[in-house]
């Protein structure tokens, strides 16, 4: 490990897997004794987590491109400032469900706010700040919104908190997002390693952890 510590983001368009990959590299990294955060976009810390009720609550139909856009940032500012940038400065594994990559696909491809948008409030929000290594899971936008859909149904019935509303855009939002995450990957191949999402389990997280090892 490096001083500054390693920064390892998660991203993909909803319903490929993230949460359970993300979930099982953690463990690994845990198990070798690492020192690991693990944070996520929207959320990560107690205020990140009130910002996330507004941007995902799927009431909030009226929410505009350009609060949502300033909404995710104000969220991402909170978390770099509160945790994440303390963890690299200490040396920690810092493990991320999403981060600006997102923003560019689901905010600028998207909604259509343009990259150059994006990245000018991603300097305001985060500085330097940036992940080492982003594992991109890469899945048919169908095939996930099905995985998705039917992942929220199941928090419906249990009655879990409802956090449905990128999930219930249009399927050609989804499918700019994803031609937004391939256009990132195919400009910052060293940064973003694309897997196919739509292996096994098994194979998914053998595929991460050959990307993650070199690095830790």
């Amino acid at each position: 490990m490096t001083k500054r510590g390693f920064f390892v983001s998660f991203e993909g368009g909803d319903g490929c897997g993230k949460t359970t990959q993300m979930r099982l590299l953690v463990e690994r990294l845990k198990g070798m004794g690492l020192d690991v955060l693990e944070t996520a976009e929207p959320g990560g810390t107690p205020i990140g987590r009130q910002i996330r009720k507004i941007l995902l609550d799927s009431a909030n139909q009226e929410l505009s491109a350009r609060a949502e856009l300033l909404l995710y940032f104000a969220c991402r500012a909170q978390n770099v400032d509160e945790w994440i940038r303390p963890a690299l400065e200490t040396g920690r594994v810092v493990v991320s469900d999403r981060f600006t990559d997102s923003t560019l696909a689901y905010q600028g491809e998207g909604r259509g706010l343009t990259a150059g948008l994006v990245r000018e409030l991603h300097g305001i929000a985060c500085q330097e700040v940036l992940p080492d290594l982003t594992i991109y899971l890469d899945i048919d936008y169908k095939a996930g919104l099905a995985r998705a859909r039917a992942r929220n149904a199941e928090r419906e019935a249990a009655a879990l908190a409802d956090e449905t509303r990128m999930d219930e855009q249009a399927e050609e939002f989804h499918a700019r997002v994803r031609q937004g995450y391939l256009a990132l990957a195919a400009a910052e191949p060293g940064r973003i390693r694309t897997i196919d999402a739509g292996q096994s389990v098994a194979a998914v997280a053998a595929a991460i952890w050959s990307e993650v090892a070199p690095h830790v």
